[in-house]
């Protein structure tokens, strides 16, 4: 093969445990055999960023710079749905809300049944969350300063006797700056990028950033070389003993399937989570831009896959938001930023994506969402709409930019009567089980060694190996599933 700048000479480098990424799970990865004692180096497509980066950078050019294709993926499909997520040292743990959720012991049941793969269920599971929330210091997150929109939140579920709690995050002196989402200007939540990959580089660990994967060479199931370029476009090749792969649902799949593994199953089926953007005005003065992700997050119908919470309210938020609505009604509403609140839905998603194809080098995604999905969708934005109401909202504006706004229980049953499945606005920041743990029968890509069936010293450990979607923040999930992966790991060597 021709490399960039015509070359075919790659500069070749030896090495022991080479990891391909650097979010939730290889982070995980690259601590762990850093431990263990291995020679570890961490290649991540992304930039390097810094608190004080991240603080002296516009939140406009924090999310051009740290999220792939500038946030804007599209999920082709009816309807398209719009797909973020972060490419940069530390992964999404730089962008999340610092969520840290434990899965519930039924949805691991469900998924041992599934895969076919039993020894993941509790209490396995939920020893290695224990471990990684006592390493990153999980809090529960009081109200503090601000966040008036969750505490209306918490009253309105009170009121309706319906389940909420306040939020587990990852986070040591949150000063509720309202920016989460692209990358906290205090330091303080606790992303990979500030916890786990300081920890193994003071342990030797190599992080380099710019450094763009483009394939695995392999023979007979053994992993011979990983090809890449870096970011001045020079190519390089790794001969490692041991790969771990966590390039994300979208980048591990793409990667397999480039180096010709499991081309048939790797990304052919993608789970998601699904999010719903409500805004509401309420008659007082809500100032929702103070505060933090949220600090109250509605359980009631968690069994059903929703969840229901605030989100981040800044003007630019709120103008993507209300994208292709009239122009005059985003002006009147801006105007009254102080009286408006804007909350997300959570629904996971029955149906499922897939990767079709590549265009230009871009993996192309498409859903199937249901019938099924597009019920759900509508009963959780009518809850959605009572507990709004509930806290006191005069009118909202649904996720449907054709919908004028509601005002009343009459016209969101009006609404929920005519809204078509092609009128929602979706958007997913929680993708997972492309490359599910499973028996190969049962559609499975890897053993429950996170490796590609097949292979012996190639391993994945980052959202793609979860048999399902979860129904909560993943980030504890895929934390726990990768010690547990990395811990079989070294017991085998």
């Amino acid at each position: 093969m021709r490399w960039p700048g015509g070359t075919t000479r790659p500069t070749e480098i030896v090495c022991d445990a080479l990891v391909v990424g650097s979010g939730a799970g290889g982070s995980v990865a690259a601590l762990e055999l850093a431990r263990a004692g291995r020679s570890v180096t961490v290649l991540e497509e992304g930039p390097r960023v810094t608190t004080e980066d991240l603080a002296a950078t516009d939140p406009a050019e924090s999310m051009r710079r740290l999220y792939r294709n500038a946030g804007a993926t599209a999920v082709l499909g009816t309807p398209t749905i719009a797909y973020g997520e972060a490419h940069a040292v530390g992964g999404t743990t730089v962008v999340n809300g610092g969520l840290l959720w434990e899965p519930s012991p039924a949805v691991l049941d469900r998924w041992a049944l599934w895969s076919g793969y039993g020894s993941y269920r509790s209490p396995v599971v939920a020893a290695r969350f224990a471990d990684v929330q006592r390493r990153l210091g999980m809090i529960t997150q009081e109200h503090g300063d601000g966040n008036e929109d969750s505490r209306l939140l918490a009253r309105a579920a009170e009121s309706l006797g319906w389940r909420w709690q306040h939020p587990q995050r990852v986070v040591r002196g949150c000063r509720h700056l309202n920016r989460c989402a692209t990358g906290c200007p205090s330091g303080a939540k606790q992303s990979m990028a500030v916890t786990y990959l300081p920890q193994a580089e003071a342990l030797g660990a190599r992080v380099l950033d710019g450094v763009r994967v483009e394939r695995i060479t392999h023979r007979q199931g053994v992993v011979r070389g990983v090809e890449a370029t870096d970011s001045a476009g020079r190519p390089l090749r790794y001969r490692p003993r041991t790969l771990f792969v966590a390039a994300g649902p979208v980048g591990t799949p793409v990667l397999l399937r480039r180096s010709g593994i499991h081309r048939r199953t790797a990304g052919r089926r993608l789970a998601l989570h699904l999010n719903l953007r409500t805004v509401a005005r309420f008659p007082r003065i809500v100032d929702a831009v103070r505060g933090t992700m949220f600090t109250a997050q509605v359980q009631e119908h968690s069994a059903l896959g929703m969840l229901v919470m605030p989100s981040n309210l800044t003007p630019g938020g709120l103008g993507a938001a209300l994208a292709g609505r009239d122009p005059r009604q985003v002006d009147e509403l801006l105007a009254s930023l102080p009286h408006l609140g804007m909350f997300t839905t959570q629904v996971r998603m029955q149906g499922t994506a897939g990767i079709v194809g590549t265009l230009g080098g871009t993996p192309v995604l498409r859903h199937g969402m249901t019938r099924a999905d597009h019920h759900a969708l509508t009963l959780a934005f009518r809850r959605t709409a009572r507990l709004l109401f509930a806290a006191g909202a005069v009118e909202l504006v649904p996720p449907t930019s054709a919908a004028g706004p509601l005002r009343t229980e009459a016209d969101v049953e009006e609404y929920c009567a005519r809204v078509r499945p092609a009128d929602w606005e979706l958007v997913s920041v929680h993708a997972m089980a492309s490359c599910p743990m499973a028996l190969p029968e049962r559609g499975g890509v890897c053993d429950e060694l996170g490796r590609p069936h097949g292979f012996t010293n190639l391993h994945l450990c980052d959202a793609s190996v979860l048999p399902g979607a979860p129904g909560i923040s993943p980030q504890g999930t895929i934390m726990s599933f990768a010690h547990e992966l990395v811990g079989r790991h070294l017991e085998t060597v």
